[in-house]
């Protein structure tokens, strides 16, 4: 019953991965020969397992370790950020209920109900130099209002905005999961709010906070909608460093070899992800 669904993942995704490292070493052929007849600037195999010209070439560039450092910063940022609103309403609606938790908590998830595009053009008009932000504080008498739009910081608030729904759906799923008798008990045992949260909530949240964690990273790394139209035209995130690379320079190995360097980072994390999984159960097994 499982080997349909994993021979259209090999089809539809382990091909054309394949496919696209093989055309990073230099392999020009079969799948890759279209591609390989309009690109300029290509190391060609001059090894039966290819050449590593192209690696080279893109990870000594000045541009790309910029955009590298840029997209881990936003990335950290981000997910920091993320988790600790997330966490926040997640809390509030766990331990308050009522009508105004349920009002908190639909406003977080607003945004995903709403395109990348059109909350990214939002955050331009709101945090431009015209914009609302600046002519509200104009107004207060602060005549040097942050302008955000066009900087990583207005990445940072738009990846908070698209990525923010899930991680509150996530955590708020994981902390409903808790049974009211273990919290009840720790109060009744003396416990405050603050130890419920830290000796109760949090640590049966575990898998929740990881599955958050590790998908915001992910979502982050591969962005492409929020940093090319918030951020600035340099340095880049990766994303759009590497479409750039192909539609504008005509390169499309090299930009494969910064999509290879991306899948290369989203797959540590997904390892982590795993790993804690897979230790969850494991201790559930053995209770």
């Amino acid at each position: 019953m499982v080997l349909p669904p994993l021979l259209l993942v090999a089809l539809f995704v382990g091909v054309p991965v394949v496919s696209g490292v093989l055309y990073t070493l230099g392999h020009f052929g079969g799948l890759n020969s279209v591609v390989a007849a309009i690109g300029l600037h290509q190391h060609a195999a001059d090894h039966w397992w290819g050449t590593l010209g192209a690696y080279r070439e893109v990870l000594t560039s000045d541009v790309f370790l910029r955009s590298l450092t840029v997209t881990v910063e936003v990335t950290l940022l981000s997910v920091v950020a993320v988790f600790a609103l997330a966490l926040t309403v997640a809390l509030y609606a766990r331990l308050t209920g009522g009508r105004t938790a349920k009002i908190v908590t639909a406003l977080s998830i607003t945004p995903l109900f709403l395109p990348a595009v059109i909350g990214s053009y939002a955050i331009l008009t709101f945090y431009a130099g015209d914009g609302a932000l600046t002519t509200l504080a104009h107004a207060l008498g602060w005549s040097h209002a942050p302008r955000l739009s066009y900087t990583m910081w207005g990445v940072v608030i738009g990846q908070v905005w698209t990525n923010l729904p899930f991680a509150v759906l996530v955590l708020s799923s994981g902390l409903a999961a808790v049974p009211d008798a273990l919290i009840e008990a720790a109060r009744d045992a003396g416990a405050g709010r603050t130890q419920v949260v830290l000796r109760v909530l949090l640590p049966m949240a575990g898998v929740p906070a990881v599955i958050t964690a590790a998908f915001t990273t992910i979502s982050v790394l591969g962005s492409y909608t929020v940093p090319y139209l918030v951020g600035p035209t340099a340095p880049t995130m990766l994303g759009v460093q590497l479409a750039n690379t192909f539609q504008s320079y005509n390169q499309p190995q090299q930009s494969l070899v910064m999509a290879v360097v991306v899948f290369a980072l989203a797959s540590l994390v997904g390892v982590a992800y795993v790993r804690a999984n897979v230790r969850e159960a494991r201790k559930a097994a053995a209770r």
